[in-house]
């Protein structure tokens, strides 16, 4: 327990400590936000905040690795920097440029689905990864490697996506995202999760300093790709696929809002929301603020992610 909490108060001191160092960098090569025309009027007002700031959580789990130096803590590790260089690609275009577009999607895609269809392949070539989904205590889906690989690299492509799409509002992934990595905390067995989670959420709290309404500074791709990746492979090496719907609830209904909405459009000629993702909707409704929006969103993961953990400790 010593050694992860040691890992949570390294890194909030690492992050809390070199993102002003970053966003005096950043700003000083205009580094920055473009903002989509269609956005919201209080959007606009955000454009020069400095981008790819998430480079600070790359650094912060490399120090990490300094507290638990052997081959499960690297593969953590280059899951969440390889994932996080994706997303730096896209950054460093929109910033560079000022193109709010990034990288192409396809580009992105392929990397991704380079970078999960390899770790699957490493996890179960080391005997590391049993090909079967748990539903139950007792039930266990047992299925073949092809499919197996299929389905998990889909699954990791698609959820990493969806982390990303929540990365819209100041605070908001951050918010979310910490009572997931606490879960996985709390259920594995691995001292090498353990401190990866804690790590990350000490690192999200120190970001959380500069990313809390009004943002001084966003993680962009680079960070929330890096987030999407790493929980989505923590989902599998825990074998909780079955409590996805639960723990990644408010990135799926992110991402769903977007499907849906784009499909309606296309179909019907008519929008489902007022603006998606979901987020804006609240927003552009309801009239709800930033922080509303952060706060309730950050209730609903905490609910969910206890109904899981109740789930995970009795069922499975």
């Amino acid at each position: 327990m010593e050694i992860t909490l040691q890992s949570l108060l390294f890194s909030f001191g690492t992050v809390a400590i070199l993102t002003p160092l970053l966003i005096r960098l950043l700003k000083a090569y205009n580094l920055t936000q473009p903002i989509r025309a269609e956005l919201p009027p209080d959007h606009q007002a955000k454009k020069g905040t400095p981008l790819m700031t998430g480079l600070i959580f790359l650094v912060s789990v490399l120090i990490s690795c300094l507290f638990m130096r052997n081959t499960d803590m690297y593969i953590l590790s280059i899951i969440f920097i390889a994932f996080g260089c994706i997303g730096f690609l896209d950054d460093f275009k929109k910033a560079y440029f000022q193109d709010p577009k990034g990288a192409s999607g396809r580009m992105k895609l392929l990397l991704q689905f380079t970078v999960s269809g390899g770790v699957v392949y490493y996890f179960l070539h080391n005997n590391t990864l049993a090909t079967e989904f748990v539903v139950f205590k007792g039930i266990v889906l047992d299925v073949p490697n092809l499919l197996y690989i299929g389905v998990i690299v889909l699954f990791v492509v698609g959820s990493a996506n969806a982390i990303n799409f929540t990365d819209g509002l100041d605070g908001l992934l951050s918010v979310v995202s910490i009572p997931v990595f606490f879960f996985f905390f709390l259920i594995s067995d691995h001292i090498e999760v353990k401190i990866f989670c804690f790590a990350m959420i000490g690192g999200l709290l120190g970001f959380l300093i500069y990313n809390a309404y009004p943002a001084k500074a966003f993680m962009g791709d680079t960070g929330s790709l890096a987030i999407g990746g790493i929980l989505s492979f923590l989902v599998v090496i825990e074998h909780v696929e079955v409590l996805v719907p639960l723990l990644f609830i408010i990135y799926f209904a992110e991402q769903f809002s977007v499907i849906l909405q784009v499909a309606s459009f296309k179909l019907t000629g008519k929008r489902i929301f007022q603006m998606a993702p979901v987020h804006y909707h609240f927003a552009l409704k309801y009239g709800w603020s930033e922080n509303q929006i952060v706060v309730r969103f950050g209730l609903l993961a905490w609910t969910a992610v206890l109904i899981a953990w109740l789930y995970w400790y009795f069922f499975l």
